[in-house]
């Protein structure tokens, strides 16, 4: 076992990241394996825009859950590979929307089958005792009652009048 396994909870965010980039490698291997030139840093664009059809670029940060200068930067490759395109909402010139091109959409007709793949490869590794998805949810949406921050400075601020108070 290696220091950061040994750390145990301490670690989290780093085991967490670790296996991301695990599965990112393998599915990177899996569409590559498919004839797919497709990087799966692009997926949460690419899919939700397959799912909703036309967002604007805040709509779209707010529904994968990026910062919008990530989304920016993700946007501005999928564009220059002609996988989406943009154009300027009549009702508010200030706004982009965003869309799959033909292209784009022809890509996802393509990956529809390797998803089923890799559905069917990821179900038995996360369907556990302590299933993965289940407890993804359970800890996002412990985070949205209180960020961890917010967790770590109510903390401080207990042991701190606990010292105080033994003083």
């Amino acid at each position: 076992m290696g220091v950061i396994e040994q750390s145990g909870i301490l670690a989290i965010a780093t085991r967490l990241q670790r296996l991301s980039e695990r599965m990112r490698k393998d599915g990177l291997a899996i569409y590559k394996a498919h004839g797919i030139d497709f990087e799966p840093k692009w997926f949460p664009v690419v899919y939700t825009l397959h799912m909703k059809s036309q967002l604007s670029v805040v709509e779209l940060a707010n529904e994968i859950g990026y910062s919008h200068p990530s989304t920016i930067s993700l946007l501005k490759e999928l564009e220059k590979l002609k996988f989406i395109k943009s154009t300027k909402d009549k009702a508010d010139e200030r706004k982009r929307l965003l869309q799959l091109t033909e292209k784009g959409k022809a890509m996802i007709e393509q990956m529809k089958p390797v998803w089923e793949v890799m559905i069917a490869a990821t179900t038995p590794l996360i369907d556990t005792k302590n299933n993965l998805m289940k407890a993804i949810e359970e800890v996002e949406h412990q985070l949205e009652l209180q960020s961890f921050y917010q967790r770590a400075l109510s903390l401080m601020a207990a042991n701190q009048a606990e010292k105080s108070a033994d003083q």
